[in-house]
């Protein structure tokens, strides 16, 4: 059974007397999906949780999007628990509505031999960057989170409700004008991110109507960053609650309209602090047109965990902004990995392809290990793309547009079982099969307009 040590202990211990008005704690640990599970806990059990650990069901990390159980991961086994354990330096306080009362602790999940539970994003992720510790190397992380702001229709109402049945002409982007509109909820959001101590950089308006996109900082420890990416959007949603609107993180909300990614920007560093992608040139070292080609080689496989949901396919769509095949590019907006402009010590990738309902474990853990997988086969990219990449011939295939097409490549992926585990992989797929199975058995109201007339 896997338990913290003193130090966790003497770290609760400061922030029990630091925050006296805290009386509930949230145990936090993120399922396949992004979705936020666990436990509140009471300020005067914290402690006792760190001795013995929190017991939850493995198959509560596994669930299809809707909670329900994935019979095979769940009863073949007798739905066995499994061990969270709390992670070191994790725990902050939360700005409520009534003030710093609550506080938030993540946790990881670990089998009883203390070996990790590869069905908990976290720990694979943390597999992924143990590979890169192992060269000495440190990957370097960023993301942009994108999402829309809706009225909120309320819980007895049909959830379109939410888009008001109006069509906007243009998302009016970068206006400043449309960050004025939610000045008093954007400022509160500030101060809830404040209070976390996480890595904003400010907000922009972005293409679609209702979008938004936050920047953070880069951080040279890639779990710290997913576990930062996980906390913003949890904020983000709870606090565009309070003004009763929904923060969507939906990839394509709006037929009519740009949806919603996460791009991840990516460097390596070895121990001095060097960027590895920088040889001094505008083009990059030798180790980053690797990474390049390792990334572009493991896309299509990754693609279940970019666009994990039946509705982010809708985003691979002519004009949509969203890419469609592997290809590369320096400061082209228009591939799928551009290599931004600026200084070459701050050379980069940028991944383009994850869809904003991406796990953001699994989408860095998947960024990561292309990058990995290029550097440790020497995989050499084609020719950068220059010019608009939406209307060229790709060189290569295209990404799977199609849910089941990418849980197929996904499950029969050789790369995948490698670089992210085969008990990942298992259950990772047959939870989004049954989610495309439910999808598959509704029918919708756009049919019973086209046929039941007849």
């Amino acid at each position: 059974m896997p338990t913290n040590g003193p130090s966790m202990q003497r770290e609760v211990e400061l922030f029990l007397k630091a925050y006296p008005s805290v009386s509930m704690i949230e145990a936090l640990i993120t399922d396949c999906n992004g979705v936020a599970r666990g436990k509140w806990i009471p300020r005067t059990k914290i402690l006792s949780v760190l001795e013995t650990g929190l017991k939850l069901p493995k198959s509560a990390l596994n669930l299809d999007v809707w909670g329900r159980d994935v019979p095979e991961l769940a009863f073949t086994s007798g739905d066995v628990d499994g061990w969270c354990k709390a992670v070191k330096g994790s725990l902050t306080p939360v700005q409520t509505e009534r003030g710093i009362d609550h506080g938030q602790l993540i946790m990881t999940m670990y089998k009883d031999d203390d070996s990790p539970f590869m069905g908990d994003p976290r720990q694979v992720l943390a597999e992924v960057v143990k590979r890169f510790e192992a060269k000495s190397l440190r990957p370097c992380v960023a993301a942009e989170l994108e999402f829309n702001l809706f009225p909120d229709p309320g819980r007895d109402q049909p959830m379109s409700k939410a888009l008001n049945g109006r069509r906007q002409l243009g998302g009016n982007l970068y206006a400043l004008d449309e960050l004025d509109r939610h000045h008093e909820m954007l400022e509160v959001l500030r101060e809830y991110f404040a209070v976390q101590n996480l890595p904003f950089e400010g907000i922009i308006k972005e293409a679609a109507p209702n979008q938004y996109e936050v920047n953070m900082a880069h951080n040279n420890n890639a779990l710290e960053l997913a576990d930062q990416v996980v906390r913003m959007q949890r904020g983000i949603r709870t606090v565009a609650q309070r003004f009763g609107l929904i923060a969507s993180f939906m990839p394509k909300p709006m037929s009519d309209a740009a949806g919603n990614g996460m791009h991840v920007h990516c460097s390596l560093l070895e121990e001095n602090g060097a960027n590895v992608f920088n040889d001094g040139s505008d083009e990059g070292s030798e180790l980053l047109r690797y990474a390049v080609g390792g990334s572009l080689a493991l896309m299509a496989d990754a693609m279940l965990i970019f666009a994990p949901s039946f509705n982010a396919y809708r985003r691979f769509q002519s004009g949509n902004h969203a890419p469609t095949f592997p290809a590369w590019g320096y400061d082209n907006r228009t591939t799928a990995l551009r290599i931004p402009a600026g200084p070459p010590a701050a050379k980069r990738i940028e991944h383009r392809v994850a869809g904003a309902d991406t796990n953001p474990y699994l989408a860095i853990a998947a960024v990561l290990a292309g990058v990995l997988h290029g550097i440790e086969q020497r995989i050499q990219p084609p020719s950068a793309v220059e010019g608009n990449a939406y209307e060229q011939e790709p060189d290569s295939a295209g990404l799977p547009t199609l849910m089941g097409a990418a849980i197929d490549r996904f499950q029969k992926s050789e790369i995948i079982a490698q670089q992210l585990s085969t008990d990942f992989q298992h259950m990772f797929a047959l939870s989004k099969r049954q989610e495309l199975e439910e999808f598959g058995r509704q029918i919708t109201e756009l049919e019973y307009d086209s046929y039941l007339r007849g």
